[in-house]
């Protein structure tokens, strides 16, 4: 079943969800957990209180203490299971994805979800595999308690600031966290439907931002910040409406830490050569990791990181010990307060010639034999495969991955010079197969 995904399963709700794949999702990860304390929440999507209640229902039939915290942005789940001392936890979301998405964010342990796990749990779906016990279903409200602890670990602000959540699951936490720390405060898109009906759910592309960076020049607002379907990812307009590349973003974060102390900071394999650099300038161990969620947060794990980014826009705080949109944009603002002018502190952050992420569709299961294929014709260039198939060079770097969340590849190419990133590129992609070859090229952007 194409649902199960490296870092969580996800699918169109309507056909890949039904209700007796969903019971047998909820069965087997009950397999893995019965007899635990397991936190269960929703996002705002359309089909998550289908999905939501039979994960509920499934879990108590297999012996879990569920505790429901209802409908809530993804940060919030991670806080109650924190507060709550749940051993594993349900997240029903598709984050980014498109509305007609949904899926399952899993929490098994103390450490984050593994390729393995995923694979056990759709062996136990397969299998029909289950416990029967006498579970429990609670119900708690953890708003108040996030919103309160959340702020605790934020600095008072004063900045005009505009949220857009997207009618995403942040629509009615983040305004209220913000208020409560003094930002004034102004509203896009902030009540909740799942349709979407603005803007899609993924603020990692600029074009999702036009609305945000209008209405940011319209108010004189000093930033915008914009969050995905659930609240754990986001992006950033500066104080012109201009959409900011997550990989300034990232080196941003980074001096607010490495300001106070020295120490790891975590960074995707798909982030400029200049977020190493500039990591490395202001006193921190530059750390790269395969993008993904559950890759980043074992690698900001293993580390005792202080901070770890990616430029999806998932970024993991120390102080949390999870990733949380609503608190990263917190951060940002703390630091445009302290340093002023958004658009200045990212025109002096040097910049390369670097594409944006080049998505192209693939609909095949066989992504893994493809890059196999292609890191063997590129041996010659000793391919790093963190993530992927990356080539790198002293002045540049190109490489290809398989999306974790999507029927996709993504690519992405570097170089300090315009006639040498296309030469990194050319090479990467004239070993691709032909198939994928001519899709990329159709996708390529002017260089």
């Amino acid at each position: 079943m194409g649902i199960f995904h490296a870092c969580d399963i996800r699918g169109i709700a309507e056909t890949d969800l039904s209700n007796d794949i969903a019971h047998k999702i909820g069965l087997a990860v009950g397999t893995k957990l019965t007899g635990q304390k397991v936190v269960v929440g929703g996002d705002v999507r359309l089909s998550t209180p289908r999905l939501k209640k039979i994960m509920v229902e499934a879990l108590a039939a297999s012996g879990c203490q569920v505790i429901d915290i209802g409908t809530v942005a993804t940060p919030l789940f991670y806080y109650a299971q924190k507060l709550t001392g749940a051993t594993g936890g349900v997240m029903v979301t598709a984050s980014h994805n498109p509305a007609a998405y949904n899926g399952f964010k899993l929490v098994l342990g103390s450490q984050p979800v593994t390729d393995g796990d995923i694979a056990e749990i759709k062996r136990l779906v397969e299998a029909d595999a289950q416990v029967s016990a006498d579970g429990s279903v609670t119900t708690v409200d953890i708003v108040s308690s996030y919103i309160t602890n959340t702020a605790a670990k934020a600095r008072y602000g004063r900045l005009k600031v505009v949220l857009d959540a997207g009618h995403g699951a942040t629509s009615e936490f983040a305004p209220v966290l913000f208020r409560a720390l003094g930002y004034e405060v102004i509203e896009l898109y902030c009540t909740p439907d799942g349709t979407f009906p603005h803007r899609p759910p993924n603020p990692a592309l600029a074009e999702n931002l036009t609305d945000l960076g209008i209405k940011v020049r319209e108010t004189g607002a000093a930033i915008g910040v914009a969050f995905d379907g659930d609240g754990d990812r986001v992006g950033f307009v500066d104080e012109n409406g201009r959409p900011i590349d997550n990989d300034d973003i990232i080196v941003l974060i980074a001096r607010y830490y490495l300001e106070k102390q020295a120490g790891a900071i975590i960074y995707d394999a798909k982030c400029s050569m200049v977020v190493p650099e500039e990591i490395t300038k202001a006193g921190g161990r530059p750390v790269m990791a395969r993008a993904g969620h559950t890759f980043s947060k074992a690698a900001f794990m293993r580390e005792n990181a202080l901070f770890a980014g990616e430029i999806s826009g998932h970024f993991f705080f120390t102080e949390l010990g999870y990733d949380d949109g609503m608190f990263a944009g917190l951060k940002v603002c703390e630091f445009v307060a302290e340093h002023g002018s958004l658009a200045k502190l990212v025109d002096v952050i040097p910049n390369y010639y670097l594409t944006p992420d080049i998505r192209v569709p693939y609909p095949g299961d066989d992504k893994d034999i493809v890059l196999a294929g292609l890191a063997e014709r590129l041996s010659d260039y000793q391919p790093n495969l963190i993530d992927g198939v990356r080539i790198e060079f002293d002045d540049g770097w190109a490489m290809i991955r398989s999306s974790v969340t999507e029927p996709l590849f993504t690519l992405r190419f570097e170089a300090k010079t315009k006639a040498r990133l296309n030469k990194i590129a050319e090479i990467l992609i004239s070993a691709l197969p032909d198939g994928v070859k001519q899709s990329v090229l159709a996708k390529m952007p002017s260089m």
